[in-house]
């Protein structure tokens, strides 16, 4: 796997996310920065305890939202609701802009094109959505 992303960092003309295996890609590599990362690692490393299913499903999240396949069957506003509530209502608009920034430099590295654009573009609209909805329950708690 490691190979395989090198390989695509060093390339001039990056492919656009195209499948599966594209999405696992992207998805593997930008939590890696995230596991790491000085703020978002200690909230992700402590709500986390099978990266692999959480590549998995987030795998299948992107790839419904990217292809339209009907993979994914979760809920990702309570996600992150549950996930705020675990971590004492902590989450802030900065950790969203951490997460887009990151977001945003590992489709960079790996991709171009118009699904990696949809990409960016269906991440920034969610980051906001998600935000707002976290905050509605904290008032409503």
């Amino acid at each position: 796997m490691i190979t395989f992303i090198l390989k695509y960092a060093r390339m001039q003309h990056r492919p656009d996310i195209e499948n599966r295996a594209h999405v696992r890609i992207l998805v593997e590599t930008f939590y890696s920065k995230i596991r790491v990362h000085d703020d978002l690692g200690p909230i992700f490393n402590s709500l986390i305890t099978d990266w692999e299913g959480h590549f998995e499903l987030l795998t299948d999240f992107w790839e419904t939202q990217l292809f339209l396949k009907r993979k994914y069957t979760g809920n990702p506003v309570t996600a992150h609701q549950d996930a705020d509530r675990k971590t004492g209502n902590s989450i802030t608009p900065e950790h969203f802009g951490l997460w887009l920034n990151l977001w945003f430099a590992t489709i960079d590295e790996l991709f171009e094109g118009e699904t990696a654009w949809i990409a960016k573009n269906r991440a920034q609209k969610m980051s906001t959505m998600l935000y707002l909805k976290i905050y509605e329950r904290r008032t409503a708690d």
